[in-house]
């Protein structure tokens, strides 16, 4: 886990608009969403992690124990049941609301973080590098 915390700068970004639209994120904020180069900064005290995410649209910020489910209320306002779990060096966020589970992946590679979103057969992947 030590090697996810700290400040994480976006440096690039793929299918991030069609992830959103499968989501159910209106045009409007996807647009705005989809200009963004957000930070996400990761820190932990004791068995709680904080994973924030920091943009000038809109700020975010969740806390919680690896592999307890929790409400989460997302950027995009969605209340959903979220477990966070640590498999073979990947953070695993699994998303649940309205029958509808989307996966977040965040992994370590050649020094950067790698953050695949998917939902169905959609596919985002966002890269950041220690900023």
């Amino acid at each position: 886990m030590e090697a996810f915390e700290g400040t994480w700068k976006m440096i690039c970004s793929e299918g991030f608009d069609e992830y959103m639209q499968v989501v159910g994120v209106n045009f409007t904020t996807r647009k705005a969403a989809g200009m963004l180069k957000p930070n996400v900064i990761i820190s932990r005290n004791g068995d709680e992690v904080c994973l924030r995410t920091e943009s000038t649209f809109k700020t975010t910020e969740i806390k919680f124990v690896l592999g307890v489910e929790f409400d989460e209320i997302t950027a995009d306002n969605r209340k959903t049941k979220t477990v966070i779990t640590l498999e073979d060096g990947v953070l695993v966020q699994v998303q649940k609301w309205d029958g509808k589970e989307t996966k977040i992946n965040r992994e370590l590679k050649d020094g950067k973080l790698i953050v695949t979103c998917i939902m169905g057969d959609v596919r985002c992947v966002r890269t950041y590098e220690k900023a």
